[in-house]
């Protein structure tokens, strides 16, 4: 949706070693905002993204105009595509309508390009789950590949919200990274997945500036919380918090040990 950073460059520098053209797209999607004023207020930076994307290799950018996608905006739109199953919970409970609005731009985006790679950052996994869904359950001619979060080096993750952060509450958002390490780091001492989740929750609260939305520990693939230890089972830590009226979401992977230590 714009305002570009590194970490949508790093997409297009997967794409152009994967793919022998590489298009973006660059659309300020109405229909994943829940309030007109977010709409509105949000980031237009198109000059300095179209010199990012043209210096990473891209090849074609796609900006088309809310009517062009959308005709007779703001009128509701009579075709959509509504997602359950991973859309919902997390980032769906507290965003109602949202994914549906990702569900259907990236339809009608795929449907315009045909067969073809599609590169989506792990910082929002939540919607690279929902877009597979998608993507698997409307058949569509779409391989769907999943890039790391990049990270400053506190950790946290890179995102075109980071600018709206005071100086103090950027030195604050440190804390949904660390939260997860703390996570993480719990699973493989042997906690239980609800046990790591409140240590992450802990950690987060622990910061004065953040107010915590969740701190869960989630199956990669259907999002569903994780109740119990099973060797060798991949996990997905997610945080969001409010950190000085900015919201921020970000995600870690961890696995379960295959061999479980007997205990004493």
């Amino acid at each position: 949706m714009g305002a570009l950073h590194e970490g949508h460059v790093s997409l297009v520098t997967a794409a152009a070693a994967a793919c022998d053209r590489v298009a973006a797209t660059i659309f300020v999607n109405p229909l994943q905002f829940g309030e007109a004023s977010d709409l509105v207020n949000y980031p237009r930076t198109l000059e300095s993204d179209l010199s990012m994307l043209e210096a990473a290799g891209c090849d074609l950018v796609f900006t088309p105009s809310i009517e062009e996608i959308y005709p007779g905006f703001p009128a509701p739109v009579p075709t959509s595509v509504t997602v359950s199953g991973a859309a919902e919970g997390l980032e769906g409970a507290g965003r109602p309508g949202h994914f549906d609005g990702v569900a259907t731009v990236v339809t009608l985006l795929f449907s315009l390009t045909g067969s073809a790679k599609a590169f989506f950052g792990e910082k929002d996994f939540q919607q690279v789950a929902v877009v597979r869904q998608v993507v698997r359950d409307l058949g569509l001619p779409i391989e769907v590949v999943a890039c790391p979060t990049l990270r400053d080096a506190d950790g946290l993750a890179l995102s075109s919200r980071n600018r709206r952060l005071t100086p103090e509450g950027r030195r604050a958002a440190g804390a949904l990274h660390a939260a997860l390490v703390a996570g993480a780091e719990a699973i493989q001492a042997g906690s239980e997945p609800a046990a790591s989740a409140a240590v992450m929750e802990e950690r987060l609260a622990s910061e004065p500036m953040a107010t915590v939305s969740y701190a869960e520990v989630v199956d990669p693939i259907s999002l569903q919380r994780t109740k119990q230890r099973v060797p060798g089972a991949s996990l997905r830590l997610l945080v969001a918090a409010e950190i000085g009226g900015v919201r921020l979401i970000d995600n870690l992977g961890a696995e379960i040990p295959a061999t479980e230590g007997s205990p004493d």
